[in-house]
């Protein structure tokens, strides 16, 4: 029978209370043998006196022990409490630690299942070479194939191999191994390959972290390649990793030194990162790359005016107004020149809008409430009625009654009569 570790156990066992000492101990001792002595147990019954004496006489011991062991030989009532707390802190660190080993054991088991189902079994077929990677997941690297195997019967036959990975056995279709020979280099054009199919792939699940993994792959192979580098960026991105898009997106740039597009994506991300300055520079890098871009120029404006840089933002929106007028980046120079204080070019931008698109309520509501700041209250009547027109809006409500309340009244004929 086990030692019995719990004091608490033990005083049970031999119906003992506490405070005791080694004479109270003896005593109970005693008095236990003679109630379950062997040669007094029934028929049948000597065995399990004998077991139950035996478990006696070890707690007797211990309790023994522990006496001698105490301050004057006696065991408080206090020492008993936690000394039992100590020995079941004990036993539930063991089963703590048997949980986990009996979990790790179930997961190595499912991992076996999932990944190596033909471990336990003989190789059908010879291994002639020895070193493959998987073309669908080329970031388990080389591994080193145990065995070729078949399953499945008649015309409906199909081929596995198991291989050793630096992550753990998989058992992977014999259609995406792809044999190594390590006395030939490996092209860095096929690992750019390689590792970029299986990105699209990763990307086409919906699994953008997993596409920036294999990407980066592709990127040491060809650290200038701006295919690559417009995937990974994009990779980056899409996973929420803004440093590292931002960091990509910088070695983009510096290998396409003549193309906008790396620096409307450095613009993007600078601006989700909140770093509206960097983001206000690589707009305008993207504008003077493509000059006849009037959406780059307005996003330039647009960054200029979350800088408070009204005179750049007026700049870039007159820029963009020249080469492509549009609804929104007219609407931005109108609230550029009312924040510069130019009531006159905000009207006249507002104005425009208009007429670019006349059914925009949100071109009329602005041009109302520009028309407001100036003595054309009859054209601001007009255009919020317009507004109103096109749809509900309680600020043009709010605006019309006001100006209707502000114009002067005139006189009819039979009154002035």
């Amino acid at each position: 029978m086990p030692r019995i570790l719990d004091v608490e156990q033990a005083l049970l066992l031999l119906e003992l209370e506490p405070p005791f000492d080694q004479r109270a101990v003896q005593l109970a001792r005693r008095r236990m043998a003679k109630r379950w002595h062997p040669d007094i147990a029934p028929a049948g019954r000597q065995h399990e006196h004998q077991r139950h004496l035996q478990a006696i006489n070890e707690a007797a011991d211990q309790l023994e022990d522990l006496a001698e062991q105490s301050r004057g030989g006696r065991v408080t009532r206090n020492a008993v409490k936690v000394s039992a707390a100590a020995a079941r802190k004990a036993r539930a660190d063991a089963g703590r630690r048997a949980y986990e080993a009996e979990q790790r054991e179930r997961a190595a088991a499912e991992e076996r299942r999932r990944h190596d189902p033909f471990g336990s079994r003989v190789p059908d077929h010879s291994v002639v070479h020895r070193y493959a990677r998987c073309l669908s997941y080329p970031e388990w690297g080389v591994g080193s194939v145990t065995g070729i195997y078949f399953s499945g019967d008649e015309d409906d036959v199909q081929q596995w191999a198991r291989v050793q990975f630096s992550i753990g056995v998989r058992t992977v279709p014999a259609g995406s191994l792809q044999f190594v020979d390590f006395s030939k280099p490996d092209p860095a054009a096929d690992r750019v390959q390689r590792f970029m199919t299986a990105a699209q792939h990763a990307l086409a699940e919906g699994d953008a972290e997993l596409a920036a993994q294999r990407l980066v792959y592709a990127r040491d192979a060809e650290p200038s390649n701006p295919v690559v580098l417009r995937l990974l960026t994009s990779a980056f991105w899409q996973a929420g990793n803004l440093p590292a898009a931002a960091r990509t997106v910088r070695d983009w740039a510096r290998v396409e030194t003549d193309r906008p597009t790396p620096e409307r994506f450095a613009a993007r991300i600078y601006e989700d990162m909140g770093a509206i300055d960097l983001a206000a520079e690589a707009a305008a890098r993207a504008a003077a790359r493509a000059p006849q871009d009037a959406s780059a120029w307005e996003r330039l404006g647009r960054l200029r005016l979350r800088m408070m840089d009204r005179a750049g933002a007026i700049l870039a929106l007159e820029q963009a107004r020249l080469v492509g007028p549009t609804v929104d980046g007219l609407l931005s120079l109108a609230l550029a020149h009312h924040l510069a204080g130019d009531v006159g070019a905000e009207v006249s931008a507002a104005e425009a809008a208009t007429r670019l698109d006349p059914e925009s309520q949100s071109a009329w509501s602005t041009y109302a409430h520009a028309l407001a700041r100036t003595d054309r209250l009859n054209e601001c009547v007009e255009a919020c009625e317009r507004a109103l027109a096109l749809g509900r809006s309680e600020e043009v409500s709010d605006l019309l009654a006001r100006v209707q309340a502000s114009r002067p009244r005139s006189l009819s004929e039979r009154t002035a009569a």
